[in-house]
């Protein structure tokens, strides 16, 4: 009696599937680089050599280069991640959080996306076409997240209501840019102490 050899065959759509590893190894790789560029653009700036970001990510830089041809490519693409982080950070908070909480921890989360992307206000203003629609984009996003937010603190009676979303935006950017000769604490501190301000007149804390 013959005996029934075993099959190979991989069903489609398992784990063993070599097309949807590859996806996934493809995927798990730009998470990596993302996480990685997002650091070192902390540490050394935007304009960081590619093998820093790679050796941190654990690929090669031929990996890099695949999924992000450019540098401004990478750079976009670690802003949209961050971006995303922040609208989702903007549904979540309110649900533990008091409006006031939310809103103040909420900036700060804004303060981190801003303050480590050192020698991205230049790379905005390099005159690479690719950053052209970019600011406005950055606004056209996040200034919904924050209304939200704001709103629901202002009919708290826990913040201000001669702000708009944008004005924080933008001030907290402002706030985030290099100083000569002041660490990068010196802009957390002095970001503090603008949302502080976002409180009404009477409740900020002594």
């Amino acid at each position: 009696m013959a005996t029934e050899s075993p099959t190979t065959t991989t069903p489609t759509g398992r784990s063993g599937d070599p097309t949807r590893r590859q996806r996934a190894d493809a995927q798990r790789n730009v998470l990596a680089l993302l996480q990685a560029a997002k650091t070192v653009f902390a540490d050394s700036g935007v304009d960081a050599p590619a093998k820093e970001i790679t050796d941190l990510a654990g690929v090669g830089v031929g990996t890099l280069y695949r999924h992000f041809p450019r540098r401004s490519d990478l750079i976009i693409a670690v802003l949209q991640h961050d971006i995303d982080e922040c609208i989702d950070a903007a549904r979540e908070l309110p649900t533990t959080l008091e409006p006031w909480d939310a809103l103040a921890g909420w900036s700060e989360r804004y303060t981190q996306f801003v303050g480590t992307k050192r020698g991205l206000a230049a790379a905005l203003h390099s005159g690479d076409p690719a950053y052209d629609d970019l600011p406005q984009h950055l606004l056209d996003r996040l200034e919904p997240a924050l209304d939200t937010l704001l709103t629901r603190a202002v009919e708290h009676g826990s913040a201000r209501d001669d702000v708009t979303a944008r004005d924080v935006l933008t001030t907290i950017a402002l706030i985030c840019r290099p100083v000569t000769g002041e660490p990068p604490s010196f802009n957390e501190r002095m970001t503090r102490v603008f949302i502080e301000g976002l409180r009404p007149v009477g409740k900020c804390r002594g």
